[in-house]
């Protein structure tokens, strides 16, 4: 069972990927999300003109399980249980996906 989970996030990993890198928009300047793995419930985003930002968050089904807008760098995950997660961030006309693990 193990590898089937494994197997899907490995599944979702690459389609979130080539699906990212065919956009109009390329990866966010100066994009930095610590600390990774989360361990306090809080992950700083910061990027080059730290302009406001849609994040989605998606678990290793692909479910969204949080969609939130920021204005700051702070973004509280604490409603989500410890695993392995994929964010989306959304700046101006640029989007960034990565791995986030919550611990």
């Amino acid at each position: 069972m193990k590898h089937f989970y494994i197997l899907i996030f490995c599944l979702f990993t690459s389609v979130a990927m080539a699906q990212s890198s065919t956009t109009d928009g390329t990866d966010i300047d100066g994009l930095k999300l610590y600390p990774n793995p989360v361990t306090n419930g809080v992950v700083h985003i910061t990027t080059k003109y730290n302009a406001p930002k849609t994040i989605l968050i998606f678990d290793v089904f692909g479910t969204k399980v949080m969609e939130t807008k920021i204005l700051g760098k702070e973004l509280n995950l604490g409603r989500l249980d410890a695993g392995v997660y994929m964010i989306r961030i959304f700046e101006k006309d640029k989007i960034a996906t990565r791995k986030l693990i919550v611990k």
